[in-house]
Parts: C-alpha cells; sequence; structure tokens
C-alpha cells in the first residue's frame, strides 16, 4: 500500500487515488461472507428504494442496495474503521459516513454508468465529500472497470441531465470533448484495492461485457463535517425520482 503522504498528494493532485490491496485477503473473504449474509438476511426486508435490479423480475441482476451501514451491523463497523480514517486524512477535517453502497455489473446484464459527478446528487456547500469504491473481484476494461478525468475536481461543476439509468440518474451532457478524451485514466483494480476520488472528479465506467464474470463492489461515502447539505432540495429531488422510477417500473 502507498505511503500516506503519497496518497494524499495523488488525490489532491488528480482528483483520484488508488490504493492497492487497502484490505488484506483474509478481511476481505470476511467481507464477502458478510455481504452473502446480508443479502440472505436483509435483502429481502429492504424497500424497494433501497435495492435497484437491472430487470426487477430477475434477482441475478442485482446492481445496486443503498445504507448497508444503517441495516447491519458489520457493515456499520466496517465503514467507521478504515474507510472512515482514511477519508479524515483526505479531507483533512472530521467526517460523517452518509451511505455505504453495494454495486455490481452482473455479466451480461451490466450497463454503462454514465459520467457524473457526486458532488451534483450531493448538493453541498462547500462540496467537502468523498466516495471510495473498494473491489471484491477483478475489474478491468472487460467487465466495467471505473475510469476517471483527472483532474477535473478543480473544474467546476458541469452540466448535468436525466439518463435512463438505474441508480445514476444524472449525467454529463456535453461529455467526450477534447479535453475529455486526453484527460480519462483508466482505473483497473484486484480484489481489495481501494479507488478514492473527490466529489467533483469527473467519473463513469463502461457495461460488464463479459459473459461469466462479476463486477462487485461496496462504496463508502463520506461528507466533510464543514459540508452543509440542501436538505430540503435533495429530498425533493429523491422524492421526484422515486415516484418516476415507479411509474416506469423500475423500482
Amino acid at each position: 500500500m502507498k505511503e500516506e503522504s503519497q496518497i494524499v498528494e495523488s488525490y489532491n493532485r488528480d482528483g483520484f487515488v488508488a490504493v492497492s490491496s487497502f484490505f488484506v485477503q483474509e478481511k476481505l473473504e470476511e467481507i464477502r461472507l458478510e455481504l452473502s449474509r446480508f443479502k440472505q438476511k436483509i435483502l429481502p426486508h429492504l424497500g424497494s428504494s433501497e435495492v435497484f435490479y437491472e430487470d426487477k423480475t430477475n434477482s441475478k441482476t442485482l446492481k445496486q442496495i443503498q445504507r448497508m451501514h444503517e441495516h447491519d451491523s458489520f457493515f456499520f463497523d466496517l465503514m467507521n474503521d478504515k474507510p472512515r480514517r482514511l477519508a479524515e486524512v483526505l479531507l483533512g477535517e472530521e467526517v460523517v459516513p452518509k451511505n455505504l453502497q453495494y454495486f455490481n455489473k452482473p455479466p451480461l446484464f451490466g450497463l454503462a454508468t454514465p459520467p457524473h459527478q457526486d458532488g451534483y446528487y450531493f448538493m453541498l456547500e462547500p462540496c467537502s465529500a468523498l466516495t471510495m469504491w473498494l473491489a471484491l473481484d477483478a475489474v478491468d476494461e472487460e467487465n466495467g472497470c471505473i475510469r476517471y478525468l483527472r483532474r477535473s475536481h478543480k473544474k467546476g461543476m458541469r452540466l448535468h441531465n436525466r439518463t435512463q439509468t438505474l441508480g445514476f440518474s444524472q449525467g454529463i451532457s456535453d461529455f467526450g470533448t477534447e479535453d475529455d478524451i486526453a484527460n480519462e485514466i483508466v482505473c483497473c483494480a484486484n480484489p481489495g484495492d481501494l479507488l478514492v476520488h473527490q466529489s467533483m472528479t469527473v467519473h463513469r465506467a463502461d457495461g460488464n461485457n463479459s459473459t461469466s464474470r462479476n463486477r462487485r463492489a461496496l462504496g463508502f461515502i463520506f461528507y466533510g463535517s464543514s459540508a452543509k447539505e440542501n436538505i430540503k432540495a435533495h429530498q425533493m429531488y429523491k422524492m421526484k425520482l422515486e415516484k418516476e422510477l415507479a411509474l416506469e417500473g423500475k423500482i
């Protein structure tokens, strides 16, 4: 694993950083076992706004679980351990744990994630927040690795429009400029590797084009204690989106 100073330097310079072997194999196996338990015991009791499927009639297409730390003590403790400590180092302040998510792009079903900035969803001032992405499987260009725009966190918020991608309802409308193409970095990952990006960093991922490989990951979202959330606007957006998704039959 990189030295802490190197991690901070890369994160501040590029808007993202890759930390290899953030969790050792033994801990990773424990996380996978606890994830299986969560899916068996807790998932059936969660509401439709917490669990997303590519095809809600097919349980094999599970793509996202929201707020796992609010439903289970193992994932609460996991979020508040190493990930929280690193988040405080990178943001330079105390943090508020906001979300622990499960992501997958199932083979044959996993769709592309549109280019976006997490800060657009967060509605914070200042936008002091970051997202961590822990690979549970080997991830490469075939099964949908993350692609970051280097130093895009320093260029402000870009225009977003509504997408049809469940779980990523907003995407950058003018993505694909010469600057975008020149600065996009492909980030493959091995199981246990951690990718961290600032909330203003532009990122995307292709779909899973493999026939047999999952692309499972855990996502951790932390807000800096200085960040103030526009709670009313956020709740109104959430309610509007959930209503639209229900009418479209997606949740």
